[in-house]
């Protein structure tokens, strides 16, 4: 059994952020649901030819393991078949602005009196309360409000747009969250509304900067170099496009470094010989970095930088990535079966449990509707004659 057999969530949400959330708690064992219309496909069932296949490339990446049902909720009927669904679930979630859930009449008190120990989870670009609350907003907005944006890229450029590691952080902290929630709820019976802001999730990544301004500092992008060691950043490597990433931590590693690059004197350089020098004279040492790198294939320089001491990795493709034996071995990256028999690659959770508590992938991306049979059937208790109905008056559509 996997940690979440048993819990069943009734998945409304839709795009990343929250669909990642739910993605993650399928892979922990908890059924979950996907509540979608063909009168309103989530914007993610979308083919992506620059993928290389016409199927739902990024949907594959939040729905994998999931069961997928049809309910027009537009329709009054559609609404208490959504709620017939929550009144056998654990969790509901959802990913709507603020107050689209409620005047559909599933917000959390419409659910609670459905079931009275169900844990909400809604997630949001500013959350349930404040001025704010009502705006929309997407991955890039997320982290240009939470300071994130303005703390990446050069010094001399600007802020970089921050994208799906928004939606995917504000995910895990969902899961988070929820995993809380429902531990609350076995000690005590209650369930409760989770509020997820992922602007707040942004600015909690940058709270050492916040406490920097705080003091009287003046945060600022920095790159790709750091506030202590030198060097440290991405440098170009032999070949097209190929780029080696190191970063020295102290006085040994230095030497090493010097060593390793066949220039031992810099050792002795007074301007590299501590690490305070190494740091105001970073831009003379990266120029010496480079001229090495530059002549090194990325992956064998990695291999020797790392035998000495020193952290470093080739920047790799997602090629590179997606062959990693490393990732396969440890099923970060798994084969899963799509509906019509073919096999891909899809990404695994990002954790492993000890034996006998495996997690992971079950099966590829269900198609729209896709177990309807077992949820309005055996799960439901419904009959076919209303199913029928149903589906006749574009409430199952």
């Amino acid at each position: 059994m996997k940690p979440l057999s048993g819990i069943r969530i009734a998945d409304f949400t839709v795009h990343n952020a929250g669909p990642f959330c739910t993605h993650l708690l399928s892979q922990l064992g908890a059924e979950v649901i996907k509540i979608e219309s063909a009168m309103r496909l989530d914007a993610f069932r979308k083919p992506h030819p620059v993928y290389g296949r016409m199927g739902p490339a990024t949907f594959d990446q939040v729905a994998s393991t999931k069961l997928s049902v049809r309910i027009n909720l537009k329709k009054s009927e559609g609404i208490a078949l959504a709620k017939r669904i929550v009144a056998v679930s654990d969790i509901a979630s959802e990913s709507f602005r603020p107050g689209v859930m409620g005047r559909l009449g599933l917000g959390y008190e419409a659910l609670k009196a459905v079931k009275d120990d169900i844990v909400m989870l809604s997630v949001s670009s500013s959350g349930q309360s404040g001025p704010d609350s009502h705006f929309a907003g997407y991955a890039p907005l997320f982290g240009a409000w939470g300071g994130l944006g303005e703390l990446t890229g050069y010094e001399d450029g600007p802020p970089v747009e921050i994208r799906h590691v928004m939606d995917h952080t504000v995910g895990m902290n969902a899961a988070t969250a929820v995993m809380a929630a429902l531990h609350r709820r076995r000690a005590t019976g209650h369930g409760s509304h989770v509020d997820v802001a992922a602007r707040e999730v942004a600015a909690s990544l940058v709270g050492d900067m916040l406490l920097l301004a705080a003091a009287g500092g003046k945060p600022h992008r920095m790159g790709n170099t750091h506030p202590r060691m030198a060097p440290h950043g991405v440098y170009p490597a032999s070949g097209e496009d190929r780029w080696l990433a190191l970063g020295v931590d102290n006085d040994a590693e230095w030497r090493a470094l010097a060593n390793l690059i066949g220039q031992p004197e810099l050792s002795d350089d007074a301007r590299f010989a501590t690490a305070e020098a190494r740091r105001a004279n970073s831009e003379a040492l990266d120029a010496i970095v480079s001229g090495w790198t530059a002549t090194q294939d990325a992956n064998a320089a990695a291999e020797r930088l790392q035998s000495a001491g020193i952290g470093a990795h080739a920047s790799w493709t997602t090629p590179e990535i997606a062959a990693d034996p490393h990732l396969h071995q440890r099923h970060a990256i798994v084969e899963v079966s799509e509906p019509d028999g073919k096999r891909r690659a899809a990404v695994g959770v990002p954790m492993r449990l000890s034996k006998g508590a495996e997690i992971g992938i079950d099966r590829g991306t269900p198609k729209l509707g896709e177990h309807e049979d077992f949820v309005y059937g055996d799960l439901l208790g419904m009959s076919q004659a209303e199913r029928k109905r149903l589906e006749e008056a574009e409430v199952i559509y």
